[in-house]
């Protein structure tokens, strides 16, 4: 649930491209379909969204968010910084 107490289905993939799209898209169609949950948005989480991903899951209201799972998982950065 968000925030504001809504439902909230995310699918989180390497990559995401049409076909996360279109799973995610068939488990908001049956997860609405029970009244205790709907409405439910859904989000794809992906290291990389192809353009193609984007533009679909806009069209269908569903939100995308790219993450870097090495930030996700506290890996310890190796690269030399100054701070």
């Amino acid at each position: 649930r968000d925030a504001s107490g809504a439902t909230v289905a995310i699918e989180v993939k390497r990559r995401g491209e049409i076909d996360g799209v279109e799973q995610l898209t068939r488990y908001l169609s049956l997860l609405n379909r029970d009244p205790l949950l709907a409405p439910v948005r859904g989000v794809l989480v992906a290291q990389e969204v192809t353009p193609q991903a984007r533009v679909l899951a806009t069209d269908r209201g569903i939100g995308w968010q790219v993450v870097d799972y090495q930030l996700l998982r506290g890996a310890e950065d190796t690269s030399l910084r100054l701070f």
